[in-house]
């Protein structure tokens, strides 16, 4: 029984489809993908998600430059709109849906690496998407979302990204989206010396800006969060001042630059707001620069004078350093994640294969052990060490029938006619007239 409800278990993980919908920084404008925000917060989405009729097993994962629903279960057109509805809600509109990409079985498998792996990145090379992806694992691991397939699927991707990393070059010259943010005010000044600098939110994203800044010799930082605690806890570490967010008017009169990447699910900061401020400070120069996914900072800010405002989409061309570089070690990359891609596939193929070649070596074996029993009978004068040098004849000769079957089965393994050659294999056994062997 047990051997049969593997095999059963086996055949219902290899028929499940692998699909990933999605959109990020490289098909998507931030003005769409801010409307894909989860205003009950990650674990109601995953919930929600893994509601979806035809989900098995489910996995989101939400940053600033993408927003990807995984599943496993049902494929096809019909699990697509789901996913296409389950990102956007009520703002799915025509012009939202032609933004989505969409991924099945082995590219969804090979997307997820790039990923993981950060080919996929706006800066090549960054390390922060990784610790998202975990994170994410974490969560949707803490809410029984995951299953059999993604239980390794995801530690896999670990395993791509970490070997990128170790054979390849491409780390060497990675920058974050938080550094890209701290070039840019470097380019717009020429240097950050002197300057104030003011971080609204004390996040990841914030924490990051704060180390890039400790090199560049500015004259002070202060940390306006909504949390007062935990904005004291960073700018602490970093010597810096902190303040609650309602002072955040009060503190902008004295920054020169403002990099805001808070969790909010709406604008915190108004051009009505800052038309007084830049008053009081004589209009000199106030540059923002807004990291956040939705956006915290209003875009009509570009509208006042010597107010200057740049998002997330703006960073894609601050840093071409090393860019060369990076792209030859990306190749590099690209291979080892094609490799492993197979690999799981053939994983994948083989778990549809198992449960005929557990049945072939059954079948043979019954045979061989109904014959010897046979032939036993018939030899009432025959020596143990007989029976042995039976036995082991028998399971040559049974090792010697299985190797063509098992190699025409094993061969390509990852092909798309695997499962045309398990049909021929069942039908020249006579599999498919009886149950499977227990």
């Amino acid at each position: 029984m047990e051997g049969r409800e593997s095999m059963a278990t086996d055949q219902a993980l290899a028929a499940e489809h692998i699909l990933l919908v999605g959109v990020n920084h490289k098909t998507t404008p931030v003005a769409i993908r801010e409307k894909m925000a989860f205003p009950g917060g990650y674990e109601q989405a995953l919930a929600a998600l893994r509601r979806l009729p035809g989900c098995r097993e489910c996995f989101l994962l939400a940053t600033c430059n993408r927003v990807e629903a995984l599943w496993v279960g049902e494929s096809g057109d019909r699990a697509a709109e789901a996913l296409a509805s389950f990102l956007f809600g009520d703002n799915l509109t025509d012009e939202c849906a032609e933004y989505l990409y969409r991924h099945e079985d082995a590219d969804a498998v090979r997307h997820l690496f790039a990923v993981a792996s950060s080919l996929d990145s706006m800066i090549v090379g960054e390390a922060q998407i990784l610790g998202q992806l975990k994170a994410a694992y974490r969560q949707a691991t803490e809410s029984h979302a995951v299953g059999a397939i993604l239980n390794r699927l995801l530690p896999k991707a670990f395993t791509v990204a970490k070997r990128v990393r170790s054979e390849t070059g491409i780390g060497l010259s990675a920058v974050s989206i938080s550094y890209a943010a701290v070039e840019l005010a470097k380019k717009i000044f020429g240097s950050l010396q002197g300057k104030n600098v003011l971080l609204i939110g004390a996040g990841e994203m914030a924490e990051l800006a704060m180390e890039h800044l400790l090199n560049q010799k500015i004259a002070a930082v202060t940390v306006v969060n909504r949390t007062l605690q935990r904005a004291e806890e960073l700018a602490g570490r970093f010597h810096g001042q902190a303040a609650a967010l309602s002072d955040l008017l009060v503190r902008l009169e004295s920054a020169d630059i403002v990099i805001s990447s808070t969790g909010a699910s709406g604008l915190i900061l108004h051009k009505d707001h800052v038309i007084p401020i830049m008053r009081r400070r004589r209009n000199r120069p106030l540059f923002f620069i807004d990291i956040a996914v939705p956006r915290d900072l209003d875009p009509a800010l570009n509208e006042l004078e010597n107010t200057y405002l740049y998002d997330i989409d703006d960073l894609g061309g601050v840093v071409e350093v090393n860019r060369g570089e990076r792209e030859k070690e990306a190749v590099k990359a690209g291979r080892i994640v094609a490799e492993e891609t197979e690999k799981f596939m053939s994983w994948r193929q083989n778990l549809a294969m198992n449960p005929t070649i557990l049945q072939l070596r059954r079948h043979v074996e019954e045979i061989c052990g109904r014959e010897l029993a046979k032939t036993v009978a018939k030899m009432p004068e025959l020596p143990p060490n007989g029976r042995a040098a039976l036995e082991r004849m028998l399971a040559a000769v049974a090792g010697k029938i299985l190797h063509s079957p098992l190699q025409y089965l094993k061969r390509d393994a990852a092909c798309p006619e695997l499962e045309n050659k398990v049909d021929v294999i069942r039908r020249v056994f006579g599999f498919d007239d009886e149950k499977p062997a227990s």
